[in-house]
This record gives structure tokens, sequence and C-alpha cells, in this order.
């Protein structure tokens, strides 16, 4: 006689709550760049922490003083960089890559930043790319 098996939501019980990567865009907690990503050579959707967003490519009218600089070439740098990266590391699902970005008028700081790429699956465990700072999960 065959042993039932146990599933997880046997053992764990069902699923309390969810937070999908579809919702955490439409919320704007992620900034959803597949459009430039696929341009730029990525073959699955890319999104950026809202926090990588303002701090690397946000870039306003006010900025512009002292350096000239747009937001898609600010954007353009990231794809740049973590390409290299992911092509060096082609079997890792998980690095870290460092941009150089200037600072924004009123918003120094550090001008090489490290940033973090997750390759994991999305909502219907399809491959997607998440870029954001260090300390986010």
């Amino acid at each position: 006689m065959q042993q039932a098996q146990t599933t997880s939501e046997q053992y764990f019980g069902g699923v309390i709550s969810s937070y999908t990567r579809k919702q955490a865009i439409e919320d704007g907690v992620l900034v959803d760049v597949s459009e430039t990503a696929k341009e730029a050579g990525f073959k699955v959707p890319v999104a950026l922490t809202q926090a990588v967003y303002e701090d690397c490519v946000v870039w306003a009218d006010k900025d512009a003083k002292k350096y000239y600089q747009d937001e898609s070439g600010r954007l353009w740098d990231i794809f740049s960089v973590a390409r290299f990266y992911a092509r060096a590391r082609p079997n890792a699902a998980l690095f870290f890559f460092q941009i150089y970005r200037l600072p924004r008028v009123g918003h120094g700081g550090k001008r090489h930043i490290t940033l973090k790429c997750l390759i994991h699956g999305g909502d219907n465990g399809e491959p997607v790319i998440t870029i954001m700072q260090p300390q986010e999960d």
C-alpha cells in the first residue's frame, strides 16, 4: 500500500498573504524597465527597486547645472555594467556590481554605487531580473 504524500499546504497550512511582482510594480515599489532593458539586450523582464531608480536613474533639470545627464543614459549605464557582469557569471542567479554615478544636486554621497542583481522566478515562475540596493531583498 502506498503512503499518502504530505504537501507543504498540509504541513504549513494555506498561504496567509502574498505580494506579487505585478502588484509591486503597480504600487511603485518596483519600476518596470523591461522595454529599455530589451533594447539593451536583456531577454527577460527587468525591474529596479524604487530606491535604485531614485538614486541612480532620476535626473531633473536642476541636477544638470554641473553635469549633463539624462535618465535614459543613466539607465543604460546600469544595464551596460549589469550585462557585463552577467556575461562574466553565466550561471549566477545573484551577483553584485558597481556603477559610477554622478550625484544629483542636493543628493551628495558616493559616486561608486554597489547594486545587486537577482535573477529569479516571477509571479508564474518565469525568469525575471530585479536590480536592487545590496541591503534590499
